[in-house]
């Protein structure tokens, strides 16, 4: 305690040398000091853990949103060969 005594007779003793610009930025600089150390206290609140899911549940809202016309394209090797190649052959 008697640490604690010390060290804010120490901080009232210099903040009375300063003009009254300089102790307000010392005021100022202790408020984000206690802000900062309330902002970390709610960052180390524990996180709510939730239930993991697979990529498809949570890519299922996305899943058909773009439309080819071309079908299920696992079934149709015989055009994304073709397509490949033209895309090779356009490149070079």
């Amino acid at each position: 305690m008697t640490a604690m005594i010390s060290s804010e007779q120490t901080i009232l003793e210099l903040a009375k040398t300063l003009n009254p610009q300089q102790q307000q930025q010392v005021i100022d600089f202790i408020e984000f000091l206690h802000f900062q150390s309330q902002k970390q206290e709610k960052i180390v609140e524990p996180l709510e853990e939730k239930e993991p899911i697979s990529f498809l549940e949570a890519a299922k809202e996305f899943i058909g949103c773009i439309d080819s016309g071309m079908g299920d394209l696992s079934m149709k090797k015989k055009e994304l060969k073709q397509g490949y190649k033209a895309l090779c052959q356009n490149q070079f």
